[in-house]
């Protein structure tokens, strides 16, 4: 029930933005996959499969290659654009640590979305549109969501925004100024480079025994130094060799901030995603294990940190195993080097519009839309006819919702130890009666059938308790089930000629008249739309 109210909700914002709903297929040819490129670049979560006749398929973890194959057979003018077509349809990852029960399973229903224009203005717009969809439906499921900046991931294209319900329970990490709108998944979050400009240049640098010092913690320990004075090197894989192997590339942060994947492998020459050279390929590069790695004297490329771009005489290992350098500095030490924000955003770190400091927090990616441009159409070909009769690929946007992580995300942001507190707009039952000892009063069960009877002839959703057990263990369910009222009817309210009222999100209880107990309750709910 609560699954069909939330698609009820996001079909009604779709409908009203022009979208149109159609359904396809969760099998899928293989061959389309191979067109778009993404057979293989979708790596393990994809599930592959063959029929009897050996004919390859996948079950679909999403939609756009089966939707740009129809596209480009059934559009072909620009008349016949913009169009915006959406399905609700089951689909299936094979997530190597699915968890949290609906929140990350390998099969769950999502609402895609896929829209087609003849050029970026349309495509502006068409985003928009959806953007604003998607804000009137989790409004309206009453979640509590940032809308941020986000990667694009596996779908591709070159600009999308997450809908993220804030949750302690939450995967992703949101960065957001507390000076304006903006917000960012972790990811995203782009670092500025700090203020203050870098200490010159002192003694020379040296050469300092660290035995034993194989983290950054350890390393400051046996130098002397602030973790933010250390130099943290890692290496990772840049392009392929001739031989097979791959270049090694030093990436530089200060020692006490993390590296942000993401952002490392958007850059040209690095692997994506991110590939940590193994201890033996550094040890033969270098001449030393991972802890005692440091850019003086690396004979590959170095990326260095916006924020470590600014150190001065910071120590950094030695290349050398059991020995560090302090006193090194950019340009005198190491005199070839690439500046990039290659760092994870912090608490308190300036936003970067400009306006406010940066918190962070928990969320559950709830939706995600994306400006594809033409990721799609031009790998499969999917174009149409201009004005000047020439022919050009369309360009795209995808949207889409999962809408059973959507439920899982209502309950991770309203419960208490009790159970589920349902908004009004998601709860499966709008009032619950529980009828007390009613297999031994007759009088309960006649009040307790009229209130039901009265409830559904006003088509209100009413879930009634007529079980024969104990109260307490009714009482219990219904706070476990979340039903934002519940009403109870018991021998000894009636001998007062009273029912009782309780409130499941605030828990205060009162009586309401049980002559007109039905207007009394629909008072109620009045009062809480």
């Amino acid at each position: 029930r609560v699954l069909s109210k939330a698609t009820a909700i996001i079909r009604e914002e779709m409908d009203k933005a022009g979208a149109l709903e159609m359904i396809m297929p969760i099998v899928q040819p293989a061959d389309l996959w191979r067109e778009s490129g993404r057979y293989v670049q979708y790596g393990p979560e994809l599930c592959r499969f063959k029929d009897r006749k050996k004919n390859e398929y996948v079950l679909g973890p999403t939609h756009e290659e089966v939707i740009t194959s129809i596209a480009r057979r059934e559009i072909k003018s620009a008349r016949q654009l913009p169009l915006n077509l959406y399905q609700f349809q089951w689909k299936f990852r094979d997530e190597i640590r699915p968890r949290f029960g609906v929140m990350r399973s390998r099969e769950f229903l999502m609402k895609d979305g896929y829209s087609f224009d003849t050029d970026v203005a349309g495509l502006t717009k068409s985003y928009q549109a959806m953007y604003d969809a998607y804000s009137k439906a989790f409004t309206r499921m009453g979640l509590n969501f940032r809308p941020v900046q986000a990667d694009t991931g596996s779908i591709g294209g070159y600009k999308s925004h997450e809908f993220q319900v804030l949750a302690e329970a939450g995967e992703d990490l949101i960065a957001y100024s507390d000076g304006s709108d903006y917000a960012a998944n972790i990811e995203k979050a782009e670092c500025l480079p700090p203020k203050e400009q870098r200490e010159m240049a002192k003694d020379a640098y040296s050469e300092v025994p660290t035995p034993g010092a194989h983290t950054v913690d350890e390393a400051c320990k046996a130098v002397g130094v602030a973790t933010e004075k250390m130099l943290k090197s890692l290496v990772v894989h840049g392009r392929k060799l001739d031989n097979g192997g791959n270049e090694l590339v030093m990436i530089c942060l200060r020692g006490n901030q993390e590296l942000n994947e993401i952002k490392a492998s958007k850059i040209e020459g690095i692997a994506n995603p991110i590939e940590f050279a193994s201890e033996e390929e550094i040890k033969e590069f270098t001449g030393a294990h991972p802890g005692s790695l440091g850019p003086v004297g690396f004979k590959g490329r170095i990326l260095v940190d916006r924020n470590a771009d600014r150190m001065g005489n910071f120590a950094c290992g030695a290349n050398r195993d059991g020995f560090h350098l302090i006193n090194v500095n950019w340009d005198r030490d190491v005199p070839k080097y690439e500046v990039f924000d290659l760092r994870n955003d912090e608490e308190g770190d300036l936003s970067p519009d400009g306006h406010g400091k940066l918190h962070l927090c928990r969320g559950i990616e709830v939706g995600h839309v994306f400006m594809l441009g033409t990721k799609y159409s031009e790998a499969m070909h999917c174009t149409v006819t201009d004005e000047n009769g020439k022919e050009v690929p369309m360009i795209m946007g995808c949207y889409g919702i999962g809408v059973t992580r959507v439920i899982a995300a209502a309950i991770e942001q309203s419960h208490d130890d009790r159970g589920i507190i349902w908004n009004e707009a998601l709860a499966p039952f709008k009032v619950a009666i529980v009828s007390v000892r009613a297999d031994k009063s007759e009088a309960v069960r006649n009040a307790a059938e009229k209130l039901y009877q009265q409830l559904t002839d006003a088509g209100i959703e009413v879930l009634y308790d007529d079980r024969d057990e104990r109260p307490g263990f009714k009482f219990a369910d219904m706070d476990l089930i979340g039903i934002p009222h519940i009403v109870t009817i018991g021998d000894k309210g009636l001998a007062q000629g009273v029912i009782e009222y309780k409130d499941r999100r605030t828990g205060v209880r009162e009586n309401l008249p049980l002559d007109h107990m039905f207007e009394a309750l629909c008072a109620k709910f009045a009062k809480k739309r």
